[in-house]
């Protein structure tokens, strides 16, 4: 289905492209970090394919992707050279850097629903591991960097949200039969806009109803 979509060779380069922009956010994180240049690698290498690994593994597709395409594996690595090098200059660009981050989200977030759909999960599951793949890859970094998770923390703008938007959109349009070219192609744009305007103004999700946060953040403070 896949490859109905999108011709391979295409595919292949926005599924780079997004693996770079990707990994830049990981290595950028394990220079804020001060991790050497082995931790630079791996939270570029994790950051992303970690999304991309877990859908495969859940679904079948072994060995998965990331193994059998060497550009996959490279990629993140010359993302961790570049950092390393010149993160002074990656950081003045990050408006830039975050603008393909939500790029690659909206294509993953589609890519994965599609191909989880593809291996005979239902609509819901094709949906979370859509998610899975957009977002996975994120968690992993942050949890061997020794933070919260973004997408669990009130205090970041929307980043899981905008991908459930583009996987909702994807299985419905195949609940329907109205997948193609364009109308994946209307899924990731939604998901990449919607993550632009949660970064412009700063949307986040809400917190739990009638929540005292200030009295309950000050007693978290004093403990």
């Amino acid at each position: 289905m896949l490859t109905e979509l999108f011709t391979p060779s295409v595919l292949h380069a926005l599924d780079i492209a997004g693996i770079f922009v990707f990994a830049i956010s990981g290595a950028l994180l394990a220079v804020r970090k001060n991790f050497d240049v082995f931790g630079i690698a791996v939270l570029a290498e994790v950051t992303a394919l970690g999304g991309g690994l877990f859908r495969d593994v859940m679904i079948g597709a072994i060995p998965p992707a990331a193994f059998t395409d060497l550009g996959y594996f490279i990629t993140p690595l010359f993302a961790a050279v570049l950092v390393f090098f010149l993160h002074p200059h990656v950081e003045r660009i990050q408006v830039g850097v975050n603008v393909f981050d939500a790029a690659g989200l909206g294509l993953f977030c589609v890519t994965g629903t599609v191909k989880a759909y593809e291996y005979g999960l239902g609509l819901t599951a094709s949906a979370a591991l859509g998610l899975a793949t957009a977002v996975g890859g994120g968690v992993l970094r942050d949890v061997l960097a020794n933070e919260v998770p973004s997408l669990l923390r009130w205090d970041r703008d929307l980043y899981a949200v905008p991908a459930i938007v583009g996987a909702t959109m994807v299985v419905l349009c195949i609940r329907f039969d109205t997948l193609n070219a364009l109308t994946s192609g209307l899924a990731v744009i939604a998901a990449f806009a919607l993550r632009l305007l949660a970064l412009r103004f700063h949307w986040r999700a809400p917190r739990a109803y009638n929540r005292s946060s200030a009295r309950a953040e000050e007693g978290a403070a004093a403990t």
